[in-house]
C-alpha cells in the first residue's frame, strides 16, 4: 500500500536580516500613521482597527528611501519563494506590485481574504509586542470537503484544515496570492507593525 502527499500549498518563512532597517522601518511606519490623513480616514471609516496606508499610499519604495531598502530584501526572498513553487516564469522574475503598512491597534484583526490579481503575496513583521495575533491560513480545499469528518486533534499539520504561523519581530511570510488567511485578533498592549505587499508577473 502506498499513501502520497498531493498538490502541495508552500509557505514561506524568512527573516529580515538586517536589525538598523527594521528599527528604521518602525520609524518609518509610525510617521506614515500620524502623517496620512487619507490612509487614517480609510482606516476609520473601514473599521480597521490602527491605521493602513492601503487606499491612500501607492509610492512608498519611491517616497521613502527605507521602504526602497526592504524592496531590495523582498526581492531576494520571493525569487527564492518562486523557486520552490517551481514557477515558469521564462527567464523574468517577480515584481513588486503593491506595497503597504499596518499599525495594529490592540484588538485588532483583519478578517479572511486573499489577493487577487497577484502570485506572491506576503508580510514582514516590524513590531510584535506579546499577545499579538497570529497569521491564520486556510486549506483551500476547505469548501469541497463537504461531508469529510473533523481531523483528530494529533493530525499532522499538513492535514489540518487551518495551521497558525505565529510571527516575531524581522519576520517574513510569503504565500501563494490565492491562500486565504486572516489575522487573529491582537490582545498585545502595544500596536503591532508590520508591512504587507503583493508581487505579480
Amino acid at each position: 500500500m502506498a499513501v502520497r502527499s498531493l498538490f502541495a500549498t508552500r509557505f514561506y518563512e524568512g527573516a529580515l536580516d538586517d536589525p538598523a532597517l527594521l528599527d528604521e522601518l518602525g520609524e518609518a511606519c509610525r510617521d506614515l500613521s500620524t502623517d496620512d490623513r487619507a490612509g487614517r480616514a480609510w482606516s476609520r471609516d473601514h473599521g480597521y482597527r490602527g491605521y493602513t496606508s492601503y487606499a491612500s499610499l501607492a509610492d512608498l519604495p519611491q517616497r521613502d528611501p527605507r521602504f526602497g531598502d526592504l524592496v531590495r530584501h523582498l526581492n531576494r526572498h520571493v525569487a527564492r519563494f518562486a523557486k520552490e513553487c517551481a514557477f515558469d516564469l521564462g527567464g523574468r522574475r517577480l515584481k513588486l506590485d503593491s506595497l503597504w503598512v499596518n499599525v495594529m491597534k490592540p484588538g485588532g484583526t483583519h478578517s479572511g481574504h486573499i489577493h487577487p490579481h497577484s502570485v506572491v503575496s506576503g508580510t514582514v513583521y516590524v513590531t510584535v509586542p506579546p499577545g499579538s495575533g497570529a497569521l491564520k491560513l486556510e486549506d483551500p480545499r476547505l469548501s469541497m470537503l463537504m461531508a469529510a469528518p473533523v481531523r483528530t486533534p494529533d493530525a499532522p499539520e499538513e492535514l489540518q484544515p487551518f495551521v497558525y504561523a505565529q510571527p516575531e519581530a524581522g519576520a517574513i511570510f510569503l504565500w501563494e496570492s490565492w491562500l486565504r488567511h486572516e489575522v487573529m485578533q491582537s490582545s498585545a498592549k502595544s500596536d503591532r507593525i508590520s508591512v504587507s505587499f503583493n508581487y505579480r508577473l
